[in-house]
């Protein structure tokens, strides 16, 4: 897909092991992971639209809180 190979995922992976340190790897890929989901549900409603005048009462509402 992009042209990664074993040693450039390797080294992708030992350098975020030295950024991140070994702790908090897990949490970096868990929130990575959901951004990417969340980025491709978002692409996949393209199909759905907001009327504006309900997009300007639920922007109202939640001005109030």
């Amino acid at each position: 897909m992009f042209g990664i190979g074993v040693p450039e995922l390797v080294l992708i992976l030992i350098i975020g092991l030295v950024v991140f340190g070994p702790g908090k790897l897990p949490g970096v890929g868990k929130a990575l992971g959901q951004s990417i989901k969340e980025f491709k549900q978002a692409n996949s409603d393209d199909d759905k639209t907001v009327d504006v005048g309900e997009q300007k009462k639920l922007n109202a509402e939640t001005d109030k809180k």
